[in-house]
């Protein structure tokens, strides 16, 4: 069988089916890969490093043969370890007609001699091999198109407290097309957002998960023309900041973001206050009292005095009550701070935090979009 070379779509949409392998260095695939792929190194970080070296000071030639000396003694073992990828992923599937042919998609950083060397590997001992034309460096740009597309957001705004995580989830859960940035980000956005949270991926990383999210909606995987044109999809994510903890959102994508509907859900400060003592209250004092010292500087030296005192009374409720206080203001600035505001709001005014019922009256108003406001 021999080696096929196919592009980014296909590849991707073959990756759906089969086993992506990666085979850049360890230090490359932790920075970042393509979602779902498996890391097979054909070079350490410092065996790259020796044979780049070559490569530039000396000559391609004494640098394929370095690279040789290093590939030959793993070539068992890397036929071993792309079996046991095949059979965990046959164990997870319960399918064995998907693997009978043993199809594997390999990929390094520009399509060069690193794919190419082990899909000769992988194909002599009789795996179909496909690899990414351009590699990595390919998906990077596709990545990066995907953040140039028009999308039919809606916007879903609302006070901190307000519940919004809650409500795309909901949303998901009733059959709707939703990205959730800050769990794509690991971070809640606020001084407080990486509590609970695992460490932030990269930046780059964080624009992989988010172009295949963007993609998964507008070209779902299944569809046998991947470019084919679809009706756009209404997509529900959450009014953010640019910044998601150290994570920026792609510029293009947030000025789209800024310029689409905003539906506000607007909850009384009493219930948002409760919601917030009861979902961060549960957190280590030492951890609350660093992050209200990340933002004293915009807090003020005084109300950051008075919510870490009550934080050390144990009087969570009143230190979150000044939080919140602050964050709102931090909000109205950003909400304003749009064109076409009137034009793009919608508010929904409810008296505790209902996630369903909101759910449901955002659904409505996607069927009557002229509505302005329910209160």
């Amino acid at each position: 069988m021999a080696v096929q070379k196919i592009n980014i779509e296909q590849f991707l949409q073959l990756s759906a089916e089969y086993t992506l392998i990666d085979v850049r260095s360890p230090g490359e695939y932790t920075h970042a890969h393509i979602p779902g792929a498996l890391s097979l190194p054909l070079f350490t970080d410092e065996e790259r490093k020796v044979v780049g070296t070559a490569y530039k000071q000396q000559s391609r030639e004494i640098a394929i043969k370095i690279g040789l000396d290093y590939f030959g003694i793993k070539m068992r073992g890397m036929v071993e370890q792309v079996e046991n990828m095949l059979t965990q992923k046959k164990n997870k599937k319960g399918n064995k007609e998907s693997f009978s042919h043993k199809t594997v998609l390999v990929h390094c950083w520009r399509g060069g001699m690193r794919s190419a060397g082990v899909a000769w590997l992988l194909d002599l001992y009789g795996f179909k091999v496909y690899t990414l034309g351009g590699g990595y460096k390919m998906y990077r740009q596709w990545a990066r198109d995907q953040f140039e597309k028009n999308y039919d957001f809606n916007i879903i705004g609302g006070y901190t407290g307000t519940g919004k995580t809650l409500l795309l989830h909901e949303l998901r859960r009733i059959g709707n097309s939703v990205i959730d940035l800050e769990a794509l980000a690991c971070h809640k956005g606020s001084a407080f957002g990486a509590l609970g949270e695992n460490p932030q991926p990269s930046q780059e990383m964080f624009e992989n998960l988010l172009a295949v999210e963007l993609s998964s909606i507008t070209h779902p995987i299944n569809n046998q023309d991947f470019n084919s044109l679809t009706k756009p999809k209404v997509i529900y994510i959450e009014d953010e900041s640019q910044r998601i903890g150290l994570i920026n959102i792609p510029s293009t994508l947030w000025v789209s973001m800024r310029k689409s509907k905003l539906t506000f859900i607007n909850i009384p400060f009493e219930e948002r206050l409760n919601y917030l003592t009861t979902e961060y209250g549960i957190f280590e004092n030492e951890k609350l009292v660093n992050a209200i010292i990340r933002i004293q500087k915009r807090l003020g030296g005084l109300e950051t005095k008075l919510a870490i005192n009550f934080l050390l009374e144990k009087n969570h409720k009143e230190c979150f009550r000044i939080l919140l206080k602050y964050y709102d203001k931090y909000y109205e600035k950003g909400l304003h701070n749009r064109e076409s505001l009137a034009d793009l709001l919608t508010t929904v005014s409810f008296d505790d935090l209902a996630i369903e019922n909101i759910a449901k009256s955002v659904m409505d108003m996607k069927q009557s979009p002229d509505n302005k406001s329910e209160d």
